[in-house]
C-alpha cells in the first residue's frame, strides 16, 4: 500500500509539538473529538511532556519518530500486546538492514526487550550519556535503548472501546540523559544515526560536511518512518488479537509463529537479571537466567535453585556473572 494512501487511511495528522501524542489522542477519543470506530494516527516532531512507562519522562528532542496510533479494539488488551509491537518494529526494513551489518561485524543486533524497549545490551556497554554511575550499578550491564512502547486502553462509560499504542524511536537525536533524566534505570539512549555511524565509520581526513550528510541521508526521512511503524502497529494489532482468539480455541498456530518469532529477536534470553518488583510497598529481588517469555507474555527466569518462574512485571536489570 503506498504511503500516502496508508496514513490517509489511518486519518493522520501531523503536528510540530504536542505535549504527549499518547495524551492528546486520548484525549481527543474520551471528548468525541474523533470517531472511536476508526483508527487515528497523530506524529509530532517533538513533545514538552512526553512520557514512558509508569509515567516516567520521555526525552523529545527533534529529529525522532513520536507517534501514537489509537485503534478500536475487540478483544481484552494484555502486556502481550507491546511484546507484538516490538517484534513487528524489529521487523522494519531499516531495522532488518542495520541488524543484517550488525551480526556481519559481530555485533550484538537490535532487539526486542522485555516488556516494552528495542535496543542491545554489549559486552562493552557502559554509560555514555553523562548519568552518574552509582556504585550499586557498578556490576550492570547497560541497555542501549532505541525504542520505547508505551499501550494505553482507552475507556468510554465504563467499556473498553480501543487501544493507543505509542512509540518513540530515536532516529537521528540522542537524547542526553542525566542522572535525573534516567531516573535510575540502567540504560543509555542511542540512536539509528549512532548505530549508522558505528557501523560505516567516516575518516578523521573525510569528515567534510558532505560526507556527514551522506552518512545522515543513509536512514529513512521521518515521513517514510512513520509508514513503516505505522504498517507495523496495525499488523501487531491483528497478530495481538489472533493471538487473543487462540486463547479460546485449541488452535496454536499464530501463538507458535508468534513464539519462534520472539525467541530469535529476545534481548534478554541467557542473560543473568536481577529482577526488582514492589509488593506492598516493599521491594523484592530475584536473580536468574532469562529464559524467553511464555505464551501470555510473561518473563521466565530460571532461578539459581533450578525453578523456572514466571513474571508478569518487574524493573529488569542485567547483571554480570559473578
Amino acid at each position: 500500500m503506498p504511503l500516502s494512501v496508508l496514513l490517509t487511511n489511518l486519518n493522520h495528522r501531523h503536528v510540530i509539538s504536542s505535549p504527549s501524542t499518547n495524551s492528546e489522542l486520548i484525549d481527543a477519543i474520551q471528548n468525541e473529538s474523533l470517531s472511536v470506530d476508526e483508527p487515528h494516527l497523530l506524529t509530532a516532531e517533538t513533545q514538552t511532556e512526553g512520557r514512558g512507562q509508569r509515567e516516567r519522562s520521555w526525552q523529545s528532542p527533534r529529529g525522532n519518530v513520536y507517534l501514537s496510533l489509537y485503534h478500536p479494539v475487540q478483544v481484552p488488551i494484555s502486556g502481550l500486546l507491546s511484546l507484538v509491537i516490538g517484534v513487528e518494529l524489529a521487523k522494519m526494513p531499516v531495522i532488518q538492514t542495520l541488524n543484517e551489518q550488525l551480526r556481519a561485524q559481530g555485533l550484538a543486533p537490535i532487539g526486542v526487550k522485555w516488556a516494552n524497549d528495542l535496543g542491545f545490551y554489549s559486552p562493552s556497554s557502559q554509560c555514555k550519556n553523562n548519568a552518574e554511575t552509582e556504585d550499586s550499578h557498578a556490576n550492570i550491564n547497560y541497555f542501549n535503548k532505541l525504542a520505547g512502547i508505551l499501550i494505553e486502553p482507552v475507556w468510554r462509560a465504563g467499556k473498553l472501546i480501543g487501544v493507543v499504542m505509542g512509540v518513540g524511536l530515536n532516529i537521528r537525536a540522542t537524547p542526553a540523559l542525566t542522572t535525573q533524566t534516567s531516573e535510575g534505570m540502567s540504560y543509555q539512549a542511542i540512536s539509528l544515526q549512532d548505530i549508522y555511524e558505528k557501523l560505516h565509520p567516516v575518516d578523521a581526513s573525510r569528515a567534510t560536511e558532505l560526507s556527514q550528510q551522506e552518512n545522515r541521508t543513509a536512514l529513512p526521512d521521518l515521513q517514510a518512518l512513520y509508514g513503516q511503524i505505522s504498517q507495523a502497529l496495525v499488523a501487531a494489532m491483528t497478530s495481538f488479537e489472533q493471538l487473543a482468539k487462540e486463547k479460546t480455541t485449541a488452535q496454536t498456530r499464530y501463538t507458535d509463529e508468534f513464539m519462534t518469532q520472539f525467541a530469535t529477536m529476545d534481548a534478554l534470553v541467557g542473560l543473568r537479571l536481577r529482577v526488582t518488583q514492589n509488593h506492598n510497598d516493599k521491594l523484592h529481588i530475584t536473580t536468574g537466567y532469562a529464559c524467553g517469555i511464555d505464551t501470555y507474555g510473561c518473563l521466565q527466569l530460571r532461578q539459581d535453585n533450578g525453578k523456572l518462574i514466571a513474571l508478569f512485571t518487574g524493573r529488569i536489570d542485567v547483571i554480570n556473572d559473578t
